[in-house]
């Protein structure tokens, strides 16, 4: 996989992320510095983590579905992506469960929860035989920078880009599944 399709995924896996640090800012009210740092490592560290334990269970399956590994990339990355989608066009997620504070006990649940996404995504580039720790760097830190500057920006601007950015997120995934389907089936160079 090219560095380019690597930062698009990291960057739609981030948008969850993203969407929710806004949240966190806009919640703790003013966010300085250490606000954006803590909420950037706690949505990054996991980020990077999840994508991580999901090859490992990946690789342990992959022999069993090589044949069809890139239906199986096409379907995770579609339903993740859909589920963002509906999440940002109908509500509910990650986004609505954002409380004050940037503590752990705040931080943990939402550092899990908007990761899951990373877990399977971690799973399907076991399937498509990625450089896992290149990819899991890219999108731990993407998902930093992203979740720093959202904590940052939601304390000051408010919460307009929120359900755009999952809806983004969502739609960079379906596409991205698509591209893996159409280039395997060769209708796409």
């Amino acid at each position: 996989m090219r560095l380019w399709e690597l930062f698009v995924i990291a960057l739609a896996l981030s948008m969850d992320a993203f969407a929710v640090s806004v949240c966190k800012g806009l919640s703790a009210g003013r966010c300085g510095p250490g606000g954006a740092l803590r909420a950037g490592l706690w949505f990054g560290g996991f980020q990077a983590l999840m994508p991580l334990a999901g090859f490992a269970l990946g690789v342990r399956f992959a022999g069993l579905i090589e044949r069809i590994d890139h239906w199986a990339a096409f379907f995770l990355l579609g339903l993740i992506g859909a589920n963002m989608v509906r999440e940002a066009v109908f509500g509910g997620g990650e986004a609505d469960a954002a409380s004050a504070g940037f503590g752990p006990a705040a931080m943990l649940p939402l550092a899990v929860a908007t990761s899951i996404d990373a877990l399977a995504v971690g799973i399907t580039f076991a399937f498509l035989q990625v450089n896992i720790f290149r990819a899991a760097g890219m999108i731990g830190l993407v998902t930093f920078a992203l979740s720093a500057a959202g904590a940052w920006a939601g304390s000051r601007f408010g919460a307009r880009g929120g359900r755009r950015a999952g809806l983004a997120g969502g739609i960079l995934l379906i596409a991205m599944g698509c591209k893996v389907l159409l280039e395997h089936l060769g209708l796409l160079g």
